[in-house]
């Protein structure tokens, strides 16, 4: 599916710790928006980081390396992404889901010389 010009941008921020049903969370997510016909999700795994319990994460210390932040990244419409929010109720329960509007300038498969995959 190509995308128009103006999109939107979902990010989900959780901790690399937090669980579904004894999976990390992460890859539910990324499960459940492939299942629900998403453009694509990214998953991104900070180096360093605190939440709203204010306590910080750290990849420099062996003794404090769980927990690390890890960012959801979805590109689509407003009207997909708004469509997948109630997914995400019963997943998220502690985390920051933002929606911003973004600028799509070149996609895979869609721009010269580029390549679907």
């Amino acid at each position: 599916m190509r995308l128009p010009t103006e999109a939107m941008r979902l990010t989900i921020h959780i901790g690399e710790d937090d669980t579904w049903q004894h999976k990390p969370l992460y890859h539910e997510v990324v499960r459940r928006a492939h299942l629900a016909g998403l453009s694509g999700a990214s998953v991104f795994r900070g180096i360093e980081g605190y939440g709203a319990g204010s306590l910080i994460h750290t990849s420099r210390f062996l003794s404090m390396s769980s927990g690390l932040p890890m960012m959801i990244v979805i590109i689509d419409t407003e009207d997909r992404l708004r469509g997948f929010l109630p997914e995400l109720e019963d997943l998220v329960s502690e985390g920051l889901l933002t929606l911003e509007r973004v600028e799509v300038l070149r996609q895979p498969g869609h721009g010269p010389g580029g390549r679907e995959g």
